[in-house]
């Protein structure tokens, strides 16, 4: 294995485990204060660190085996999709604004780790493989996501209404299978390229 490709494997080694710790934290509060958006947001964290954990795995297989598991991922990608509108089906049923003040505040926090984890990847975008597309774009998109959320905090202690969270997780889920698109394509041209 290469100098860069150590490089790479620490840093989504790292990636993976801020995700994880920071899941736990968003999951609770969206528990704890009935949020779409965070529920969304935490379920994306806790995939995405499933994906770079399994990223470094993949990394010393081969070029097609690489290929199978970005396939796979995109799959992986899709699940908080599901996630997200099953949460918002039970929010129809029960139409409670979440608390303001721990939304944005969780999604301020969100935001920050998000970002920080993009930082870490892009210097790696130019490898160009589904895995690095895969770990690249969860963490851009959780960070748009982030965004969202934390304006959907300010629109909810503004308006007292259950729609900006509704609206922003919802978002969240039309991001996710955008992510989990690239990333098959990418993957299939990968496949494509590898088999004999």
């Amino acid at each position: 294995m290469n100098l860069r490709q150590s490089s790479f494997r620490q840093t989504v080694l790292l990636v993976g485990l801020f995700n994880l710790a920071y899941f736990g934290i968003e999951f609770a509060v969206a528990l704890a204060i009935g949020s779409v958006s965070l529920f969304a947001d935490s379920i994306d964290f806790l995939e995405d660190a499933s994906i770079n954990f399994l990223i470094v795995l993949a990394l010393s297989w081969s070029a097609l085996a690489r290929a199978r598991v970005g396939m796979a991922l995109a799959g992986i990608l899709f699940l908080p999709v599901l996630a997200t509108l099953w949460m918002a089906w039970q929010k129809f049923s029960v139409p409670v604004p979440p608390a303001p003040l721990p939304l944005t505040l969780t999604g301020t926090g969100a935001l920050a780790v998000n970002l920080t984890c993009a930082l870490m990847l892009a210097r790696f975008r130019s490898r160009g493989d589904s895995l690095t597309r895969a770990a690249f774009l969860s963490a851009r998109n959780d960070a748009f996501a982030n965004v969202a959320i934390i304006l959907a905090g300010f629109l909810t202690l503004a308006t007292l209404s259950v729609w900006p969270d509704l609206i922003v997780g919802l978002g969240i889920a039309i991001l996710n299978a955008d992510a989990a698109r690239e990333v098959l394509e990418a993957a299939r041209k990968e496949h494509a390229a590898a088999v004999p």
